[in-house]
């Protein structure tokens, strides 16, 4: 699998960095890719957060939007929304810059 970073460089909406794909190169999925992941600054700016595919839609009027990547674990309503609080190991020791360019391609 190869990820992709695609600059925003129009800076349009403010805040957002780059968008992000998965391209897949081998097994079940080779030639595929999977779209709408986004990195984003956050407002404190000095960390960066990543959004995933979602679809939104309107139930009596409400909007609401569902993730389309979500954990394949067995979920409880205690679960349901949670959020992982770390970030993955090999990511711990780097500033977030240097996650952003590691997940680019730029440092390899």
């Amino acid at each position: 699998m190869v990820v992709k970073i695609v600059p925003n460089d129009k800076q349009n909406p403010p805040g957002k960095l780059a968008d992000a794909e998965l391209h897949f190169t081998d097994g079940e999925l080779e030639g595929l890719k999977l779209i709408g992941f986004s990195i984003w600054e956050r407002r404190s700016g000095n960390r960066h957060s990543v959004t995933f595919p979602a679809r939104q839609y309107a139930v009596n009027g409400e909007r609401r939007s569902y993730a389309y990547a979500t954990s394949f674990s067995r979920r409880t309503p205690n679960t349901k929304n949670a959020r992982p609080s770390r970030r993955p190991r090999s990511l711990q020791r780097q500033t977030p810059d240097a996650a952003f360019m590691a997940a680019s391609g730029t440092v390899r």
